[in-house]
């Protein structure tokens, strides 16, 4: 078994700080004070993770541990820079499947595959004018429906590409070339899951607010992956959120069709209508997200999404079905006693067709023990009609920070 405490506290120490207690990174008036003014934070996540799947395989049973290493250099004259290492460790016996490990075809799949990587390494230049990050960083686009992180997992997605973020007027505007995209089966994966996308690939977000309290958003998505041909794509959209007295409102369109050698030629749409309000305390909401399908021949893709974030907690929808999927919601989030608390109920059904997927319920909990430990439960279960296999998961995780 690795030991991350121990080698991460080292490399604290070799990257100038303390591994117990993280400096804060100020302004450098010299090259030499950009590392002695540096911060270096560590952070750790243990994660249990069971799935109960009704079909052949065997639970999968993943105990895990992330350990985080983050150092950020102070800035000079507007440049500084960032490297991030994380690594993913096995506790116990490995008593799950990953693309890497080739257990698959024994256990469920707990897409947590050990590995240490480079998470982020990146050089960043900012001004009042635009800020410019170069290297491997994290892409965070709006709520993570089309680019995102995928911060779930204990392999973190990040992006080799060049970044803008752009200030005119009222107007935010962030482009991205990305020349990579690491995914979240680590650094070993084989088989069917590439590691990386190769990617020849543009990402453009604009915002602004037309009044206070309303957003409205554009996007544009260039997708091209030459080791993923068939999930190259080009999608334009259009997305608000924004609140009407108690009523807050999302809402989002957006049309994609086939990009560079994508050997399928297609159209889908994709709509989204989310209505929250809040009631003595408790949140509640209500929501539809449909995933268009062209004739049943190809659906919309979000291939770079935080897709754990959508259509169930699950997973079971990762991949759109051929037919699409309509998903029509509802949540309610609280607290108790300092204990946060969420619940989501879905109905899975085909944009193409009448086909009834089934339905899930999805509940979480968490509690933060002190401003650097928090503990998290969480709970989902599939109940399949036409697609998949009934489905229960549990996970259970322990943050530290410092």
């Amino acid at each position: 078994m690795k030991q991350p405490f121990l080698k991460y506290s080292a490399l604290a120490i070799l990257l100038g700080a303390h591994p117990f207690v993280a400096a804060t990174a100020e302004e450098a008036t010299s090259l030499s004070e950009v590392f002695t003014k540096s911060d270096t934070k560590l952070s750790f996540r243990y994660r249990y993770e069971y799935v109960d799947e009704d079909n052949s395989k065997e639970d999968a049973k993943a105990s895990t541990l992330k350990s985080r290493i983050t150092w950020s250099s102070a800035s000079y004259n507007g440049f500084s820079g960032l490297l991030e290492v994380d690594d993913v460790s096995q506790i116990g016996s490995e008593q799950y499947g990953t693309p890497s490990n080739h257990k698959g075809s024994d256990y469920s799949i707990v897409a947590d595959p050990d590995g240490t990587d480079i998470n982020q390494a990146y050089l960043k230049y900012k001004s009042d004018a635009f800020t410019g990050t170069a290297g491997r960083q994290r892409i965070l686009h709006a709520g993570q429906r089309f680019v995102g992180g995928v911060g779930w997992r204990q392999n973190e997605q990040t992006y080799d590409s060049f970044r803008v973020e752009l200030p005119i007027g009222k107007v935010n505007v962030d482009y991205s070339y990305i020349w990579d995209v690491n995914r979240i089966f680590g650094p070993d994966t084989g088989g069917s899951q590439p590691r990386r996308f190769d990617s020849d690939s543009h990402a453009l977000y604009a915002s602004f607010a037309p009044a206070e309290g309303h957003k409205i958003g554009v996007y544009a998505y260039m997708l091209d992956f030459d080791n993923a041909a068939a999930l190259s794509s080009q999608t334009y959209g259009v997305e608000y959120s924004g609140a009407f007295g108690p009523v807050t409102v999302a809402a989002a369109a957006a049309a994609q069709s086939d990009y560079k050698d994508n050997p399928v030629d297609y159209d889908a749409e994709y709509y989204m209508l989310e209505l929250g309000t809040k009631v003595k305390g408790i949140g509640l909401g209500v929501g539809y997200e449909l995933l268009g399908s062209d004739d049943g021949v190809k659906s919309f893709a979000t291939p770079l999404a935080t897709l754990h974030k959508f259509q169930g907690w699950a997973d079971l929808f990762l991949v759109t079905p051929a037919d699409g999927i309509e998903d029509v919601y509802v949540k309610m989030t609280g607290s108790v006693a300092g204990v946060s608390l969420a619940a989501f109920y879905h109905d899975f059904s085909s944009d193409e067709g009448s086909t009834d997927y089934g339905e899930e319920f999805d509940a979480v909990a968490s509690y933060p023990i002190n401003k650097n430990l928090s503990v998290e439960l969480k709970y989902a279960m599939y109940d399949a009609d036409e697609f998949g296999v009934d489905t229960d998961k549990v996970w259970f995780s322990v943050n530290y920070t410092f």
